[in-house]
């Protein structure tokens, strides 16, 4: 069954002794850029830097003492590492990060500082479902999905329950889309507010774009972006939420990426990663194509801030 806006609830009472309520930016030249006005809901200033921290927590406390104490594994390169070994630490359990070689030295150095240990393996998807499996055969640990699984989903939708309760006025709501977890669970928490969700994807990495339009999943094949924390797949579980749930995709291109990044640190001083200017380029284009009426008052989650540096 889907999630639903009470696991959201029920996940937001769950996980607030442990994350951010992250605040909620707004500028006068911002909305002049953007053509409406415009709220950011600022989980790059989460704990481990995005989003994912939410989900990975509420996945880990919500395994009962006996699971939590086999410890938890995921592969990852990016955010979702760095998020599931904090969540570990503060459950104070093991957690094994399968990484690629290539990933970058500071998102491996901040997944290690939080006492995740690594396994390296081939920088292809093969090889890291691979190495995870044996991980967890070997260790008994329990696999956290970084988007395929219903906690995290719930749990990265309680960005969305914060942003609304806070912001009454909100009409919709745009996010990036990868996996489709934080879209997944937005849209749920929207839904329930009758407010309408939008996500932005990159023209490169477009198949939740081509996925929506045919009512099937249409999986990447060779994504090419420089939001690289988009470049994967939606999964059934994200897709079946998304379809019911979202209003429209709206891909942008490179470009507009950068702008959206450059502008969002220019006119509101944050640092946000490229798959986070996504989501602003995409609302963007929304005004500037009738999407979006003028006035209409929107929000974006700006989903991380983890800007690699080597």
């Amino acid at each position: 069954m889907p999630v639903t806006a009470a696991q959201l609830h029920d996940a937001a009472l769950r996980i607030e002794p442990f994350v951010v309520r992250t605040p909620v930016l707004r500028s006068d030249a911002f909305d002049d850029w953007v053509g409406t006005p415009t709220w950011c809901k600022s989980e790059h200033l989460q704990h481990a830097g995005a989003f994912k921290y939410r989900g990975a927590t509420n996945a880990v406390r919500s395994l009962a003492d006996d699971e939590a104490a086999r410890g938890v594994a995921a592969h990852s390169s990016g955010n979702h590492a760095a998020a599931l070994a904090l969540a570990a630490r503060t459950r104070n359990i093991p957690c094994h990060v399968v990484m690629p070689t290539n990933a970058p030295t500071s998102k491996r150095d901040r997944v290690r500082s939080y006492g995740a240990t690594i396994v390296d393996c081939a920088p292809t998807e093969s090889a890291r479902v691979a190495a995870l499996r044996e991980v967890v055969a070997i260790t008994g640990a329990i696999e956290i999905h970084p988007y395929d699984n219903d906690a995290v989903i719930a749990g990265a939708g309680t960005a969305a329950l914060e942003f609304i309760s806070e912001v009454k006025l909100l009409r919709v709501i745009v996010v990036p889309v990868g996996g489709g977890g934080l879209l997944a669970g937005t849209s749920i928490a929207a839904a329930a507010a009758g407010v309408r969700t939008m996500a932005g994807e990159p023209f490169g990495a477009d198949d939740a774009y081509r996925s929506f339009h045919a009512g099937k999943l249409i999986p990447q094949t060779d994504p090419d972006t420089v939001a690289d924390g988009l470049l994967t797949s939606l999964a059934d579980r994200t897709f079946t939420i998304i379809k019911a749930n979202v209003e429209r995709i709206i891909r942008v291109d490179e470009a507009q990426i950068l702008e959206a990044q450059a502008t969002v640190h220019m006119m509101l001083d944050q640092r946000i990663e490229p798959s986070s200017a996504v989501a602003v380029a995409a609302l963007r284009n929304a005004r500037s194509e009738g999407i979006v009426a003028p006035e209409t008052h929107c929000g974006v989650i700006l989903s991380g801030g983890n800007v690699a540096t080597s």
